[in-house]
């Protein structure tokens, strides 16, 4: 199949570099322009955009998809199939139209739940013991349009938004090889998806962070994983602001008021919440470095 490729960050380079393990003719690859990173603020290349140049593909990078000129670049590729995988951008009406496939995208969710920026994340911090991988024909609305393929996997009690985000880029990359597959063989379903039951997952930010330890023990380390790797839970302890990277909960009422510090000892630092207590088993102290929070202790011991 001759295809044209959208997509930045690395979740969606593990599904470029199927495609090209596949055999597919790889025409262009679109991803976000370059940003600043780290304390040089030096302009950084994407995931996506690394391996397209070590394959030797073309990289596009516009500002802005509604100018235009990608519609006439894409008019000259004749690319048989656009495949999106987190782009960032919703494609103009013109664009959508013009691949005689379609354009395609992989989200992270199963549609018609968790449509939007955040579908890993949500789903972990909702307590989700179930997420997955979908595949559908793209639309001017935002991950609204027909499905063609879904693949299903749970959700570890343990596993952090981090940690599943690296098994459904993999899940994801299968899926998309096999939704080109059934393209081309002519194969591949068409199902309306219904709006009445989709749910939204916006961007995380920062406000997301305080731990809440009026909450549930489930709910306070749904938290904690659903944070993990950004913008990660923090906690106030004794007049510090910690980041809490890991945690345990345990349903049994502790007869103390929530955020009251229970024990801090070899297992980590205990917390009453509503229904039981959280143990804070991973951490990052004002200026230090992440630790086991049993390493903390060791030198700065917290009395309950």
């Amino acid at each position: 199949m001759r295809i044209v490729f959208m997509g930045t960050p690395g979740f969606a380079a593990v599904s470029l570099r199927r495609l090209y393990e596949d055999g597919h003719d790889i025409l262009a690859v679109f991803t976000q322009p370059d940003k600043p990173q780290g304390r040089g603020m030096k302009l950084a290349c994407c995931p996506v955009k690394e391996l397209a140049l070590a394959h030797g593909t073309p990289v596009l990078q516009p500002t802005t998809l509604r100018d235009g000129e990608t519609l006439y670049l894409l008019h000259a590729l004749r690319p048989d199939v656009i495949a999106v995988v987190a782009y960032g951008r919703l494609l103009p009406e013109e664009i959508l139209r013009l691949p005689p496939y379609g354009c395609i995208n992989i989200h992270g969710s199963i549609l018609p739940k968790y449509r939007g920026a955040a579908p890993i994340q949500r789903a972990v911090l909702n307590g989700e013991t179930e997420t997955g991988v979908t595949s559908m024909y793209m639309a001017p609305e935002m991950d609204a349009g027909d499905i063609i393929m879904i693949k299903k996997t749970p959700i570890g009690d343990d596993e952090t938004s981090g940690e599943l985000f690296e098994r459904l880029s993999v899940l994801g990359a299968e899926l998309l090889s096999e939704t080109v597959a059934a393209l081309e063989n002519g194969t591949a379903a068409r199902t309306k998806q219904n709006d009445g039951e989709a749910t939204f997952a916006p961007p995380l930010t920062k406000e997301l962070a305080p731990l809440d330890w009026t909450k549930r023990a489930r709910e306070i380390t749904a938290q904690v994983r659903g944070l993990n790797p950004w913008p990660v839970a923090t906690a106030c302890i004794g007049g510090a602001a910690f980041k809490v990277f890991k945690a345990r909960g345990r349903e049994c009422p502790s007869g103390k008021a929530p955020g009251t510090v229970i024990s801090a000892e070899a297992d980590g630092i205990e917390i009453a919440c509503a229904d039981g207590t959280v143990t804070i088993l991973e951490l990052q102290a004002p200026g230090g470095k992440r630790m086991a929070a049993a390493d903390y202790l060791r030198g700065h011991p917290i009395c309950p």
